[in-house]
């Protein structure tokens, strides 16, 4: 990496640029089309709930990646978890170490506050990161299967 990175933590002024890298992420995933977040959302659900953080890596003051993440729980360890949501480095950014600082500073944050894990899910044709994920020393979980309910079948089940 050329320059320093630096960190700093999303503020509700930044809800719009969140969007952009969640819109820009899911382009790259090939589903910008199930992108249903608008700021507003953001707005509620991060800065007035509370429910998630945004880190932005910054380039010579300009935000060049960002992380979404929450706490989770793990009862085995009795105590709280890092879930990375989103991790995103604009393209023309990557191959530079971002990846790998944004990665830092979220275990750094994990450390920090006391916490047992950092965890993620990558997406199975994605090897570029799986490779990446894999070089850091991360274990992909093979013995678990991600379940979920969501939309229509999560209204009914509430029923």
């Amino acid at each position: 990496m050329n320059t320093e990175v630096n960190f700093r933590f999303a503020e509700r002024k930044d809800t719009a640029l969140i969007l952009r890298f969640i819109k820009e992420l899911a382009d790259y995933e090939k589903m910008l089309n199930e992108v249903v977040a608008d700021e507003k959302t953001l707005e509620e659900w991060i800065f007035d709930k509370q429910k998630a953080e945004v880190i932005f890596a910054l380039e010579d003051g300009k935000e060049i990646g960002f992380a979404l993440f929450f706490h989770n729980f793990s009862t085995f360890l009795g105590r709280a978890g890092i879930y990375l949501e989103d991790l995103y480095v604009r393209p023309e950014y990557r191959g530079r170490g971002y990846g790998k600082a944004i990665l830092k500073k979220l275990a750094s944050i994990a450390v920090e506050r006391g916490c047992g894990r950092l965890e993620w899910w990558c997406l199975d044709w994605n090897k570029p990161s799986i490779d990446f994920y894999l070089s850091l020393g991360a274990e992909p979980m093979s013995d678990w299967t991600v379940y979920r309910i969501a939309g229509d079948t999560l209204s009914q089940l509430a029923e």
